[in-house]
């Protein structure tokens, strides 16, 4: 069993402890660590002594960076922009970018393009690959891939498409499609996304395992429970990112001061909108643990057999 699948069980079972370790793993100074430095850390925990939980400063940094540095299936360094601390530098820009009010159709597709390309890389790189462990990737999964970015950004600018081709007269029929309707688009997109660009999952399996980390076998039932936690955690993480900013730069529209300082009002958005996205970062990766549970009767009769344990687990992904 890798260290750190069996810390992030260990660690992993009740929402606010995960949120906690996410809070944790999610500082971005861990971005700065090379390969080797990673590697080592990896490779310290590793060893036989340090199967129980220690106090040693040394090896909780260790966690921390392997954490949210490598692979839990596969140890593998995971590339610098999918790792668990990018995700909120990176997507941050282009959730800012996707969300302005382009008044051409090319900006605001190129925009969600740029978001939905980081989303279904990141998606892939932290899946399960239990099953694929030093698989290449296929053709068709590339294709499976492009075809998923490709629909997700063309269902992302629904709402500036309609705008940009008709003309309102009503207000609040110009206010659904520029602020309301792009909240639940987003949140579908980025469900879709993960959904499409994780499809091995559902098809393949995923190995489960006893409390012992030994693999009972590989479970479609455990792949797609997986892959459906995960698309509801970025479902809520994207809607929220999208939806809270809306809301509270509406309220600040009425506002002597920025009745007074119209130009903040932007800045301001901008501003609000990283703070809620750094927040709902380990929000919503803590929706679900890492390492999921299911129980035996829900999986498939071969396993059932291959147990006597009520309980069994999987690498959710991220």
């Amino acid at each position: 069993m890798e260290g750190n699948v069996d810390q992030w069980r260990r660690e992993g079972q009740s929402f606010f402890r995960r949120f906690l370790q996410l809070v944790d793993i999610l500082d971005p100074t861990t971005l700065l660590a090379s390969n080797k430095e990673i590697e080592n850390a990896h490779t310290l925990l590793q060893s036989s002594q340090l199967k129980e939980v220690v106090k040693d400063e040394k090896i909780k940094e260790a966690v921390k960076l392997t954490l949210s540095s490598v692979h839990p299936d596969t140890g593998n360094v995971l590339p610098t922009v999918f790792r668990v601390s990018a995700f909120a530098p990176f997507a941050s820009p282009l959730i800012i970018a996707i969300l302005l009010p382009h008044k051409r159709m090319k900006p605001a597709l190129l925009c969600q393009l740029l978001f939905q390309s980081y989303s279904a890389g990141y998606n892939l790189a932290n899946g399960n690959k239990t099953t694929c462990k030093d698989e290449k990737m296929p053709l068709n999964k590339f294709l499976l891939l492009i075809g998923a970015v490709s629909y997700t950004t063309c269902l992302g600018v629904v709402p500036q498409f309609v705008v940009s081709r008709y003309s309102f007269n009503s207000p609040a029929m110009y206010t659904f499609f520029r602020k309301i309707l792009p909240v639940p688009v987003l949140a579908i997109a980025s469900a879709f996304n993960v959904a499409v660009v994780r499809g091995s999952e559902f098809e393949k399996g995923v190995e489960v395992t006893d409390k012992n980390g030994n693999v009972v076998g590989i479970s479609q039932a455990a792949g797609t429970k997986a892959v459906k936690d995960t698309a509801v955690s970025r479902a809520v993480l994207i809607g929220t990112t999208a939806a809270a900013p809306t809301m509270i730069v509406s309220y600040l529209q009425r506002t002597n001061f920025i009745r007074r300082f119209p130009h903040a009002l932007a800045p301001i958005g901008h501003v609000t909108t990283i703070l809620i996205l750094g927040l709902m970062v380990p929000i919503s990766f803590s929706l679900f643990p890492q390492m999921g549970k299911i129980n035996k009767s829900k999986l498939e009769p071969l396993i059932q057999a291959n147990t006597t344990e009520d309980e069994l687990y999987y690498n959710r992904g991220l």
